[in-house]
């Protein structure tokens, strides 16, 4: 058991991975018999969805520390968090539209559940039904949109009722670490929803899934690239005036870690020296701007959430509305933002966007066996932003010492 453990968990699912294959292959259509398992692993992270959310974004909010700090400095910040957050995704909806990687899937060997209706909600029942008449209710039904809102809210009363309100966030902070350690446990169990998931898929569905979900992969990177190569390298040129060149350098041992580890919160205190020592950037700035992007600034997970969703309609043939769209775009940015940084949490945002237009969550059972390989790669995008926003707040803000990034040689 303890030989087990000492493996890391990326390496168990790559393992898994390619056993489950292998097994499926052997055994046919009588895989499905161990499917079960991988259906317990999904029952876990649904269950996961509300309270990590929940904890996730009012600690998240909550962490500013001051609303007063949403000044020259915070209002930078969010705002370009918020706009690399919607082009992200908007870009996984357009790598799905044009590439259509779960079109032409035959799934009637297997009985996958019912294909909802599509998604006829108007604009006003949409924007009423954000607002959450009742929080308690609103979580039972698992009704994650008006929960974020509810819990954006809440993070903004602890802000305001400041000295008061500290008891209150430290119940929240406690709470978030604890949803995440939670987490980690459920990821334990990851390579044998794998094993029993990828058998099930190559066992039923033969190499037509197998060659959809390496599509989906070739996709997710395809985006993240695109993301840290153009947005990113366009808001260092273009915003911070900095080399574009010297900005990856600074950062390379941050992405290294974060590649490695496909962790936000575990690659912090590497961002936050290469930050400083190697962007120049203030120890106040890179302290709160790094520090609050690893908790809400997720471009990677959100245009993988938007790719994830049509890739699963696409399956399942679920019509999406441009009303759909705009609510997996809108979803997919808070729902990057209620992600912890840690391995998997990108799977368990999938959920609520799914259920929110309409795509069946099966869909997480083709993903699943593939995620930690996408994960990876979303992590260093994440990471990456954080930087690239650190460095354009503190070079509009003169928080940066031009002066101090460093060559190659010194990294």
């Amino acid at each position: 058991m303890a030989v087990w453990f000492r493996i890391p968990l990326w390496q168990r699912v790559i393992a898994a991975l390619v056993l489950g294959i292998i097994v499926g292959r052997l055994w046919g259509p009588g895989a499905e018999s161990i499917k079960i398992i991988g259906d317990v692993f999904v029952a876990f992270i649904k269950m996961l969805v509300v309270p990590l959310i929940f904890f996730s974004l009012v600690s998240g909010v909550a962490s500013i520390g001051d609303l007063r700090k949403l000044g020259s400095v915070g209002w930078r910040a969010l705002l370009l968090f918020v706009v690399t957050g919607q082009v992200a995704v908007w870009l996984g909806l357009l790598l799905g539209s044009v590439f259509m990687p779960g079109a032409g899937l035959d799934t009637s060997a297997i009985p996958m559940g019912t294909v909802p209706e599509a998604n006829e909600t108007t604009w006003r029942q949409m924007l009423l039904g954000m607002v959450p008449q009742s929080p308690v209710q609103v979580m039972a039904d698992v009704n994650v949109l008006p929960l974020i809102i509810f819990s954006l809210l809440l993070g903004v009363g602890i802000l305001m009722a400041k000295e008061e309100g500290e008891p209150v966030l430290k119940i929240f902070d406690s709470g978030s670490v604890v949803m995440q350690k939670v987490t980690m446990v459920v990821m334990e169990l990851t390579p044998f929803g794998v094993f029993a998931l990828m058998a099930w898929v190559a066992g039923t569905l033969g190499f037509g899934a197998l060659a959809a979900l390496g599509k989906l992969v070739f996709l997710n990177y395809l985006g993240c690239l695109l993301i840290i190569l153009v947005m990113y390298s366009a808001l260092i040129k273009f915003v911070a005036k900095l080399p574009v060149i010297d900005f990856f350098r600074g950062i390379v041992d941050a992405i290294a870690v974060s590649y490695s580890t496909a962790s936000s919160n575990a690659t912090l205190p590497v961002t936050l020296r290469c930050a400083e020592r190697n962007l120049g950037i203030s120890n106040s700035v890179a302290s709160f701007v790094i520090s609050l992007g690893a908790t809400i600034n997720m471009n990677g997970t959100a245009m993988y959430l938007g790719l994830a969703t049509l890739f699963g309609a696409q399956i399942f043939g679920v019509d999406l509305s441009w009303g759909d769209y705009f609510m997996i775009a809108l979803l997919g940015t808070l729902g990057a933002v209620g992600a912890a940084g840690i391995p998997g949490a990108g799977l368990i945002m999938m959920a609520l966007v799914f259920g929110a237009v309409g795509v069946p969550l099966e869909t997480i059972a083709f993903v699943a066996g593939v995620d930690r390989i996408m994960d990876m790669m979303r992590t260093t995008t994440n990471v990456t932003g954080d930087a690239a926003v650190a460095t354009a707040v503190a070079s509009l803000t003169g928080e940066i010492d031009r002066e101090e990034m460093i060559s190659a040689d010194d990294v």
